[in-house]
């Protein structure tokens, strides 16, 4: 399984967000009502709820995996497939909350501009905490990958550099 690289999630966010400010900019200026589809309130709140389950996630695999190492007494292990299994979760979740958090980014940018209008101010912030919240998703499975790396990957990268 290959790690995550931060400039593959960094260019995920910047392409979503440029693309989705210029859609933006495009619905706008073709619709004579300036309509544009919202940013729902749930998107910060469920982008949070997923960071805070990989961060729970990192946090009992990281405790159980240190037990395990330091062979604590009844100290219960961690299986191969199940450590994998969250490091699947935790990599799909980084990717899918880069390429979101880069639309709402680029909404949100676009609505800068009219941040004279109420509706349109809650909706940059909106976008703006679900920015902020997709963050913390893509740090926690980037913690999450970091827990379960086997001691050989250290070993491996530098012989191979």
């Amino acid at each position: 399984m290959k790690q995550l690289r931060i400039r593959t999630l960094a260019g995920l966010f910047v392409v979503a967000g440029i693309l989705s400010w210029g859609l933006s900019k495009l619905l706008v200026a073709q619709n004579s009502l300036g309509t544009l589809p919202s940013v729902p309130l749930a998107a910060p709140i469920v982008l949070a709820a997923i960071a805070a389950v990989l961060a729970a996630t990192a946090l009992s695999l990281r405790a159980r995996l240190r037990a395990q190492r330091d062979r604590v007494p009844g100290a219960k292990g961690v299986e191969p497939m199940m450590a994998a299994r969250a490091v699947v979760f935790g990599q799909a979740s980084a990717l899918v909350s880069s390429l979101v958090s880069g639309v709402y980014g680029g909404v949100g940018v676009f609505l800068l501009a009219y941040l004279d209008v109420p509706a349109r101010r809650d909706q940059a912030i909106y976008a703006a905490f679900a920015v902020v919240a997709g963050i913390a998703v893509v740090a926690a499975a980037l913690f999450l990958e970091r827990v379960c790396r086997l001691p050989e990957d250290d070993d491996t990268e530098g012989a191979a550099a």
